[in-house]
This record gives structure tokens, C-alpha cells and sequence, in this order.
């Protein structure tokens, strides 16, 4: 079965992140669950209540981690799957992670980021030139890295698709789905 990682920190969103670790799976590409260490990870729940300008954070589920960053073959992985939440924010510091990262982008692997996933690609240098969507408040991220930012549910541009926040889980599943089955 193909394997797909799926980079994870204390504080990656649970709806960002447990949409594809039970989804894709369903369609035949095993989860490899991707982290600083191999530990259990805290996740949080984003949601921005009425009349607040900011996201409220509360606790959410925990996770197992299978694999380090800086134990990972990036070769022996069909694709890479960046969630979000507020764990992109310092795993974008992880050398690993971005070695990682420029792989699966200069191999045209399939790469998927969701809302402050963006960050870890602008970190490792993957956006110059590329059409992204990202969570609103990372769309500078995006564009002071040479990106193009747009304000839609899901956007595929060659083998990079990226979607807002959790609520755009559907297309933006359906789409990273596509860019896998015809990369195996």
C-alpha cells in the first residue's frame, strides 16, 4: 500500500488533520504519521467565534506519531500532506522537515497544505511561482515567498494542492486524492 506522510505538531488542528488520516486510507494509501519525535502530540480545535477577529484555541485529540523527521526517506513515500493548526509555526524551523519538504516539491510528488501548512513551503522555498490558497491571515506567507494568492476552497497548480482551513476538507481531499492515484 502506497504511504503518504502526514507532518504533525503539539497544536496541528484536529479537523485539519484527522480528515486525511481517516480518509485517505480509504482509498488504499496507508498514514505515516510525521513529527519532530515519535511521541504522542497534542492537537487543538481552531474555530473563530461570532463577533471575535481571531481564532479561539481550545484542546482537542491526541496523536501518535510513527516517525521522526529526521528519520524519514522521503523516496519510499508517495506524498506529503502538511496539516495546519499553530504546529507549522515552529516545525517550519525543522531542517529535516524542510529537507523533506523540498524533495516531494522538486521530485513533483504530490504535496497537499492546508491553512498554516503554507508556512512550512514558504519556509523551504517551494512557492516561488506557484498559485496558492491558504487560511486568510498566511496569505502574506504565501506571497512574500513568491506565491500568488487567491481566496478560493481548493487550488491545484501542478503537483501542489492547497485549500484554506478545515471547512474546504472535501475538495480539497477529492483533489490530493487525484494527484496521488496518478502518481502510483
Amino acid at each position: 500500500m502506497p504511504e503518504v506522510l502526514l507532518v504533525i505538531g503539539d497544536a496541528t488542528e484536529v479537523l485539519d488533520t484527522m480528515y486525511p488520516f481517516f480518509r485517505l486510507p480509504e482509498d488504499g494509501f496507508n498514514v505515516v504519521v510525521a513529527a519532530p519525535e515519535v511521541r504522542l502530540y497534542h492537537m487543538v480545535l481552531h474555530e473563530r467565534p461570532p463577533g471575535w477577529d481571531i481564532t479561539q484555541e481550545t484542546a482537542g485529540y491526541h496523536l501518535q506519531s510513527n516517525i521522526a523527521f529526521r528519520d524519514i526517506d522521503p523516496a519510499k513515500y508517495a506524498g506529503l500532506f502538511l496539516s495546519g493548526g499553530r504546529a507549522p509555526e515552529y516545525l517550519r524551523y525543522d531542517r529535516h522537515l524542510l529537507d523533506v519538504t523540498r524533495h516531494f516539491c522538486t521530485q513533483n510528488k504530490p504535496v497537499a497544505s492546508v491553512c498554516h501548512g503554507i508556512e512550512i513551503l514558504a519556509a523551504a522555498d517551494c512557492l516561488q511561482g506557484r498559485k496558492v490558497t491558504t487560511v486568510a491571515k498566511c496569505a502574506l506567507d504565501a506571497t512574500f515567498s513568491g506565491a500568488s494568492y487567491v481566496d478560493e476552497p481548493c487550488i491545484v497548480d501542478g503537483n501542489l494542492v492547497t485549500a484554506r482551513t478545515w471547512h474546504d476538507n472535501t475538495p480539497f481531499l477529492k483533489e490530493f486524492l487525484k494527484l496521488l492515484k496518478a502518481a502510483v
